[in-house]
């Protein structure tokens, strides 16, 4: 028989019913893949209505005015000029495409971090090896207690070598939001080129990208902008972007076509596909910035203020000093958890209490990290319902039952 929290599951959120997300699961892990508000759906079915009922009009004469006007509406989000971002269907593509373009000496010099995202190292790997070249990795410590750390440990390992520092905006493992823009300012008083994965920024923190100064720039509009999935964008420096060619080349690379800049020409039709996802953008930015009376800012806000104040709860539960100061925090936040199997606890948070959010194993295989994220449609009862959860099954792990 299910015991009381068992059966207990908190109640909607005045904002659920915007999200087709299963309310019999508390949802709290926005962070992976984000999720889609049904208004915004809504519009990329009339979209794709719209190619079915005449592709050759919308392809060949529709598609690169919508994509333009697409373009300066996140431009205007984001901060830069539309004629420096190209739509990409995910930042590890951004990543890939920055990399794979760039030449490169043998015994050059990649800078990143410990805490740089899986995916993207491996592509940085990848470029290392065809090139014969060095990755240097800075050690960024977690638990953490200042940003002047992250940009220590960062600088400590620049040398006359380094040719480019492949940097988290926010990290997928930790949540620490970097001091992204003293970071650019370091390496490029340095000489260094920056590669900023941004998967997590738009949309979960104030980006102005003129402002920044990176060199290449990439984020996730499916994540916190709540656009579709298969929604990215990739920023590059005008003095750069002749170097930069998408992953797959086509027909702009020959292009005759003088009124269009050759880096948009590229990666405005690489062949075809379903870009409906880029087109709603617009759609996701004005649906969530409508909202909350204060738009984007207040809906930021009130998100970092969400976790904020369920990271306090669940270190105070764990009986725990907070893991990082509260500038480095954004809508995500990791609490570090006792060793055990980080696989068997998630599934048991999600199989006994209907609770989806991820353990993460890190920074090896039995050390562990809870990570909770905050989107309009979390509210504060269910951290409480996550631990409760969470320290009666940390309660049995210690007692020697099996999850």
């Amino acid at each position: 028989m299910k015991d009381e929290l068992e059966r207990r599951h908190p109640s909607p959120s005045r904002f659920s019913d915007f999200w087709l997300l299963d309310p019999e699961i508390t949802f709290l892990n926005h962070g992976s893949f984000g999720a889609c508000p049904v208004p915004v759906l809504e519009a990329q079915t009339r979209l794709r209505e719209r190619i079915e009922r005449q592709p050759l009009q919308f392809f060949s004469r529709d598609m690169e005015g919508l994509l333009d006007s697409a373009l300066r509406e996140l431009a205007t989000f984001v901060g830069a000029d539309p004629a420096d971002l190209a739509f990409v269907p995910n930042a590890t593509t951004g990543i890939n495409t920055v990399l794979k373009s760039l030449k490169f000496e043998p015994g050059d010099e990649l800078l990143t971090t410990n805490q740089e995202y899986n995916a993207c190292r491996n592509a940085l790997n990848y470029v290392a090896e065809r090139f014969n070249l060095q990755v240097v990795i800075a050690e960024v410590p977690f638990p953490i207690q200042s940003s002047a750390a992250v940009i220590e440990a960062v600088i400590h390992c620049v040398s006359p070598r380094t040719r480019l520092a492949l940097l988290d905006h926010v990290v997928s493992q930790t949540g620490l939001v970097f001091p992204i823009a003293q970071l650019i300012q370091a390496m490029t008083q340095r000489g260094i080129e920056t590669l900023i994965d941004g998967a997590h920024a738009p949309g979960m923190v104030p980006l102005n990208l003129r402002e920044l100064g990176a060199t290449y720039y990439t984020g996730n509009c499916h994540k916190w902008l709540c656009a579709p999935k298969g929604a990215a964008f990739l920023y590059v420096h005008p003095d750069r972007q002749p170097a930069i060619r998408p992953l797959t080349i086509s027909h702009g690379a020959n292009s005759p076509r003088c009124d269009r800049s050759r880096f948009r020409l590229e990666f405005d039709w690489t062949g075809t596909g379903d870009p409906t996802a880029y087109l709603c953008v617009p759609e996701a930015i004005r649906f969530m910035g409508s909202l909350l009376a204060g738009g984007w800012s207040e809906l930021m806000a009130r998100n970092r203020m969400l976790v904020l104040t369920a990271r306090q709860r669940l270190h105070e539960a764990l009986n725990l000093p907070l893991s990082c100061p509260d500038n480095l925090v954004g809508s995500l936040a990791t609490i570090p958890l006792p060793d055990g199997n980080p696989q068997k606890l998630q599934d048991e948070l999600l199989n006994r209490y209907q609770i989806e959010v991820p353990i993460i194993p890190y920074p090896h295989s039995t050390s562990r990290k809870l990570r909770i994220s905050a989107q309009l449609y979390n509210y504060p009862e269910q951290y409480i319902y996550l631990s409760e959860a969470l320290i009666k099954l940390l309660e049995e792990e210690k007692n020697g039952y099996s999850l």
